[in-house]
């Protein structure tokens, strides 16, 4: 039974009524949601989902979205068959549930993508994006892997990166104002750190009045006073990763 006094931290926020355009495949030992674009493209962008797993309908609309922009988009399963959390775990659960899932533990799976993706689909420019826990995973492989152009962590969980801010690639930083999950003296402070140490292109953009989860988690019918900036936040990504794929 959840405990409702403290919810689970990432709220799933409206959970989309969407079937996605992609198929699921098989990539060695990891499932994955992919999606292609009707033209042929070298683009590629892995999409890395939140703490709900990679079957979340909002995430899947978003690699979706991608595909619609020319990029092939591919969702993988980076719990590798472990449990997504679901909205009515127990929250006195959820650090031992954390504890098998690292953000930064993905290394080997995100090889296989994109050996899958250079091999299978003709991708030869690869970004990453993600979202909070993703969001977290994305700061990591920007820090270290080679092969990626760039990223964007989306409300990516501060706390859960490496303390490091050298990147490798350009990254975009999306976060809320209104987070719960990530106060804005948490954004500050990496600013701080990438206007020391960072020798390649970023940004960190703050939305006014945004909640963990607005990008993707929040729609804009029903949430009418956020769709100016859930729109933004969509248009900055696909932006961000023309720019630089």
């Amino acid at each position: 039974m959840a405990n409702e006094s403290r919810p689970c931290p990432c709220d799933i926020g409206d959970r989309f009524d969407y079937g996605g355009r992609g198929q699921e495949v098989q990539v060695e030992h990891i499932k994955a949601y992919v999606c292609k674009p009707s033209s042929s493209t070298d683009k590629a962008v892995i999409v890395i989902h939140d703490i709900f797993g990679w079957q979340l309908p909002n995430t899947r609309y978003i690699a979706d979205m991608l595909t619609t922009n020319g990029y092939i988009a591919i969702c993988p399963d980076f719990f590798v068959g472990q449990e997504a959390w679901k909205p009515s775990n127990d929250w006195g659960t959820f650090n031992e549930w954390l504890k098998t899932r690292n953000a930064s533990k993905i290394d080997k799976e995100v090889d296989v993508v994109l050996k899958y993706l250079r091999d299978q689909c003709g991708a030869k420019k690869i970004g990453v994006i993600g979202f909070c826990w993703g969001g977290a995973a994305v700061q990591h492989l920007m820090l270290k892997n080679p092969h990626l152009k760039t990223g964007v962590s989306v409300y990516g969980v501060i706390r859960h990166f490496d303390d490091k801010s050298n990147l490798l690639h350009p990254t975009f930083f999306i976060f809320g104002e209104k987070d719960d999950v990530i106060p804005l003296e948490q954004v500050t402070s990496l600013e701080q750190k990438l206007k020391q140490n960072c020798k390649v292109d970023y940004e960190v953009k703050i939305y006014p009045g945004q909640t963990h989860g607005f990008v993707h988690r929040k729609r804009e019918d029903i949430n009418p006073q956020d769709k100016p900036y859930i729109e933004e936040g969509r248009k900055d990504m696909i932006n961000w990763l023309n720019k630089y794929i």
